[in-house]
């Protein structure tokens, strides 16, 4: 896998408000730390690291890192963490880790999935992607920007495991057993069918059996029956 040189400055003052400052100006509050080593905060033009997110690695590529005035030229790094804003989306932070060339790291990498699935195109079924990444242990050097998963030999009721996918020069650390795509069978709905009421025919109300007749009103009497 290529590097990317990045260039970055060493950051004297932290703190939230400070921090807000540099992000007003186009800069974004960064760290680097390693195994064995003390963090060093650091700050990196927006300018200068919005290329690094559209390369085909994103945040497994390696990185370059030319740190402005440090005796230390040549420091290898990945990105372990960007921190967005959660309405804005705007860069908050990234941490970054030192690595070495020589020393398996562990990194997720994304599976990209190609190909239309038997099940969906012949028989209606519906293609779910349970996995959109794996855990992944190998050389720096090694880190593969994606998997690619072919799905369409997939019919209604196939699914591939983490066992199916195939990588070189590195390891899969994730459960074997876990399925990353399936292909179910499509969700029928019933329409209840709409039933058409006849009018009811009105009949005049009986009383039930045994009940009493409602009495009749008597006639007022006449003057010859008084």
């Amino acid at each position: 896998m290529a590097t990317v040189e990045l260039k970055v400055k060493m950051r004297n003052e932290v703190g939230k408000g400070k921090a807000k400052k540099l992000r007003a100006g186009g800069l974004i509050p960064a760290i680097l730390y390693g195994e064995g080593e003390e963090s060093r905060p650091l700050v990196v033009s927006y300018k200068d690291f919005h290329p690094v997110l559209h390369t085909a690695a994103r945040e497994n590529v390696i990185l370059d890192l030319k740190i402005e005035g440090a005796e230390q030229e040549d420091i290898k790094a990945i990105i372990r963490e960007i921190q967005y804003h959660p309405v804005k989306r705007d860069i908050l932070h990234v941490d970054f880790q030192h690595i070495s060339m020589t020393k398996e790291i562990t990194v997720n990498v994304p599976i990209e999935v190609v190909g239309e699935p038997v099940g969906v195109k012949t028989k209606g079924g519906i293609l779910e992607t349970i996995l959109r990444e794996v855990e992944v242990e190998c050389l720096p050097a090694n880190i593969p920007d994606k998997i690619v998963v072919d799905v369409s030999e997939l019919d209604v009721g196939d699914s591939l495991q983490v066992s199916d996918l195939r990588i070189e020069n590195a390891r899969i650390i994730e459960d074997p057993e876990s399925t990353v795509v399936t292909v179910v069978a499509p969700t029928v709905v019933e329409e209840k069918p709409v039933e058409v009421e006849a009018e009811a025919e009105v009949e005049e109300e009986k009383p039930a059996e045994g009940a009493e007749k409602p009495e009749e009103a008597e006639a007022p009497e006449t003057e010859s029956e008084k």
